[in-house]
């Protein structure tokens, strides 16, 4: 079982308490009115799927319901920190060595 950080209520919970919400701090299209279909659904579907760090979004399901960001190793599943969405990303290399 994954064992999550959450920044807003500071607690570490089991991931069951969290749900993922896909890949953190992509850009919104200004206009998706003026994209193709092809551009939207390359918005909408297509992502990387990186081996190693990875930021992503989560949201509490229980309590408060609140969006939070994480930076997770996709390879150890081993979340190096949390933080509270609207703040940007943090010096990913630091939080891992922080995290050991």
């Amino acid at each position: 079982m994954l064992l999550i950080h959450g920044p807003y209520c500071d607690d570490t919970l089991p991931e069951l308490e969290f749900a993922y919400a896909g890949a953190a701090h992509i850009a919104r299209p200004a206009d998706p009115m003026s994209l193709s279909d092809e551009e939207w659904r390359d918005f909408l579907y297509v992502r990387s799927n990186p081996r190693g760090l990875h930021a992503e979004r989560w949201r509490y399901i229980h309590g408060c319901g609140r969006f939070f960001n994480a930076s997770r190793d996709t390879v150890g599943d081993k979340f190096s920190v949390t933080y509270k969405a609207g703040k940007p990303r943090p010096d990913l290399e630091k939080a891992v060595q922080m995290s050991k």
